[in-house]
């Protein structure tokens, strides 16, 4: 009889058995101390345990549990889903690759979320507050699982080679076997257990495996062994740094480092960052050339989205810079925390204390408002950076705008005559 996967078996059967993610634990340990459910949404890296969570938190609390994924069961098998959770009141409904969910199929699901005709508990690699449309992130709380620790994926690997569902001891490792084993896999439980599966099938029952047995035979390059969490931060730092910076070559570097490690979403989403963050009203077309070159990168998936991915560091790293719009909107949002400030009577959606009504019907007069609130009529949070052309011309712009006598007066404003 052939076995499942080394992964699959050591699936744990309630929330104890689960390694890591302890805050989220003691959130689901207290639903099930309050005999409450809600709807969730895991959300995290591969390997961390999201689906695990989802199985593990139902059998614990000993709900009726159906399962989905959102690629491959068609609109048929979830409408059939959904009638049999609601037949078998509380079930839990678990939905993997919720992200992927089309337009008809959230369209299905939100009515009985709304209804609150079953929980819901989603589980997504993907930002929620990005791929998950508002109506159904809303009814949800929000859960994001964090890669694993080095020391929490050797425990999970010593606890499957033990266990009587792993390995059940037929084989033995060294220490600095399994130390290795560990650190290769960047907190991914998951992965972990693959190779070291793969390890096991490789050798007899009598033969200690060594270190060397493993690096032979674990199914990853040298420079991802040596990848560990702050050496990774570290390189989408030096990403960065080096397109602010203008070095293309290190940029490209950088980034080839990080597709060799696999963490392809990472660094779109670093790379879109960068891109309004760094070049920004420098270059815009830049911008959105970034954004298409990401979304190709993401459609073809590794290998070849490396042809995309170089493509937008070159266009990025060779641009004009300007941080000129991140930095307004940031120094904005500190202002608004020390001092907030109300909206000005004629600016409001209901103007009832207003005496004269904002004048619709009058695009001659909108510019020769003022628009700041009182106290800040003289503040400039945006000031251009003078390096694209693109920004210039709205430098251009604004020095025009700025002779403009702005008032609160409307009728006053009515009567002005435009600089423009």
């Amino acid at each position: 009889m052939i076995n499942k996967p080394l992964a699959y078996r050591m699936r744990p059967d309630n929330l104890d058995q689960v390694i890591g993610q302890n805050k989220i634990k003691d959130f689901l340990n207290n639903l099930i101390s309050n005999s409450s459910l809600v709807s969730i949404i895991f959300y995290g890296p591969p390997g961390t345990g999201k689906t695990t969570l989802a199985k593990a938190f139902s059998k614990s609390f000993n709900a009726n549990c159906l399962s989905l994924n959102a690629v491959i069961d068609k609109k048929e098998k979830m409408e059939a889903t959904f009638e049999e959770a609601i037949r078998f009141y509380p079930t839990i409904v678990i939905i993997d690759e919720i992200h992927r969910l089309d337009k008809a199929k959230q369209d299905l699901l939100l009515p009985h979320l709304e209804n609150g005709d079953f929980y819901l508990i989603g589980c997504t690699t993907a930002n929620p507050l990005i791929s998950i449309r508002p109506a159904i992130r809303s009814r949800c709380r929000l859960l994001a699982t964090e890669e694993l620790s080095k020391d929490e994926v050797k425990s999970g690997l010593l606890r499957a080679i033990s266990s009587e569902k792993g390995l059940n001891n037929s084989r033995k490792f060294s220490d600095d076997a399994i130390d290795y084993l560990a650190s290769i896999s960047a907190g991914d439980l998951r992965f972990a257990y693959n190779q070291l599966e793969a390890i096991t099938l490789s050798f007899t029952k009598d033969h200690l495996i060594t270190l060397q047995d493993a690096k032979d035979i674990a199914n990853v390059p040298n420079y991802y062994a040596d990848l560990n969490e702050d050496e990774h931060y570290d390189t989408v730092s030096a990403l960065q740094k080096s397109i602010r910076g203008s070095q293309v070559d290190a940029a490209i570097y950088y980034a080839a480092k990080l597709l060799k490690s696999g963490d392809l979403d990472g660094l779109v989403r670093r790379l879109l960052v960068t891109a309004y963050e760094d070049v920004g009203l420098a270059n815009p077309q830049a911008v959105d050339r970034c954004y298409n070159a990401c979304q190709v990168a993401k459609e073809v998936g590794l290998p070849e989205a490396m042809i995309p991915i170089g493509f937008t560091i070159v266009d990025l790293a060779l641009s004009p810079k300007s941080k000129s719009s991140c930095t307004a909107i940031e120094e904005a949002s500190a202002m608004i925390d020390n001092k907030p400030i109300r909206v000005r009577s004629y600016l409001r959606l209901k103007q009832a204390d207003s005496p004269v009504k904002y004048p619709y019907d009058r695009p001659d007069v909108w510019p020769k408002l003022q628009y700041m609130p009182e106290g800040l009529e003289d503040y400039h949070f945006y000031n251009p950076t003078l390096t694209g052309k693109y920004e210039r011309a709205l430098a251009q712009q604004l020095e025009k705008l700025n002779q403009i006598e702005r008032t609160t007066d409307i009728e006053k404003a009515k009567r002005l005559k435009s600089k423009l």
